[in-house]
């Protein structure tokens, strides 16, 4: 079973790796953000329960999420997409990821937004990737908002240029500008922004793998030796518990094949 969000981020071990990373004193997109609410099915990853609460915000909620369900371990990205670190970790380390564990089954990863107040167009990013999401497009708005980032980041405006991402990552223009203007997805955003920070968070990027807390822009082999680790941890873990449970059943089987002998005799002695 997988714990929520809230709870998996504020119980976790913090073995930090100190690291290259965007932060600010608040930490904050902006005053109000949503408070928590049950978790859905869908996000309900170590470290990501959601405020999602309708079939617009649980579309974009669940997008954010790819792997397959049954992979040892989790990967939550905590990040921001006008932060340069969280780009350089995107350029170096995202695609190895994706690659070596994401789509060998290995890993399951997630995306868990925290605008910073620092980074002007850092919130409406966030906005227009989970209303990408909500049509199914997170992973390619999130690619393309960190390939473009230099290009908008010094903008007054960058509303026109995400316009423009969504459209091109393959979003229905009509339902996207629908999705933008909506309170639910602002809610989302907010909801992650809130728990990250009462779960230790305070820079971009931060990871947390398979529960514990990795802070910074991480290199990629370092990254990799992390993600072998946690994965030879858990394999560990899992092959005690088996192993504990094999023995108990051989000591149930033999305990019962010890019984047998002395009620066979009985019988023969009747």
């Amino acid at each position: 079973m997988r714990p929520s969000l809230v709870n998996g981020l504020a119980l976790v071990a913090a073995a930090a790796v100190i690291s290259l990373a965007c932060s600010s004193a608040d930490g904050r997109a902006r005053p109000g953000a949503a408070a928590d609410s049950t978790a859905t099915a869908s996000t309900a990853a170590p470290g990501t329960a959601s405020t999602a609460t309708d079939a617009l915000s649980k579309a974009a909620d669940a997008s954010r999420i790819q792997g397959s369900a049954s992979a040892p371990i989790w990967l939550i990205e905590v990040s921001d997409f006008q932060c340069p670190y969280c780009k350089m970790w995107h350029d170096e380390s995202y695609q190895m990821v994706l690659n070596d564990y994401v789509k060998t089954g290995k890993v399951r990863m997630a995306y868990v937004n925290f605008p910073l107040s620092m980074h002007q167009h850092a919130h409406e990013a966030a906005v227009a990737a989970m209303c990408a999401g909500a049509q199914g497009k997170f992973w390619q708005m999130h690619d393309a908002l960190f390939a473009t980032q230099r290009n908008w980041e010094a903008k007054p405006s960058a509303t026109a240029t995400f316009d423009s991402l969504a459209k091109s990552v393959g979003a229905n223009e009509t339902e996207y500008q629908s999705c933008i203007k909506s309170p639910s997805i602002e809610a989302l955003v907010n909801g992650d922004q809130d728990r990250a920070s009462r779960g230790g968070v305070n820079s971009t990027p931060s990871f947390f793998l398979d529960g514990h807390l990795i802070e910074g822009a991480v290199p990629r082999d370092e990254m990799k030796a992390e993600i072998e680790r946690a994965l030879a941890a858990h394999a560990a873990k899992t092959g005690s518990a088996s192993g504990a449970a094999s023995g108990a059943a051989r000591g149930a089987a033999s305990g019962s094949t010890s019984a047998a002998p002395s009620t066979g005799t009985s019988a023969g002695q009747h």
